[in-house]
């Protein structure tokens, strides 16, 4: 995330192509926030303004989605 002092990280249930297509379906509606909710119950929304990348991990570690500047 853009002026933000660390990167943000959720661990989530689903698969690599889940995640990624949940993304681009917010991206490409134009929504202003991208909500995720995390292995936890957490629920965490991302302004797109201010998004610089996404970066999400899979293979053996569990499904992780995180945001940097």
């Amino acid at each position: 995330m853009t002026h933000a002092p660390k990167e943000l990280s959720l661990e989530m249930d689903g698969t690599f192509d889940e995640v990624a297509k949940e993304i681009e379906k917010a991206i490409s509606g134009k929504e202003p926030f991208l909500w995720f909710t995390d292995k936890r119950g957490i629920r965490v929304g991302v302004s797109f303004d201010k998004l610089a990348y996404v970066e999400i991990e899979g293979g053996d570690h569990s499904r992780q989605v995180g945001f940097n500047t």
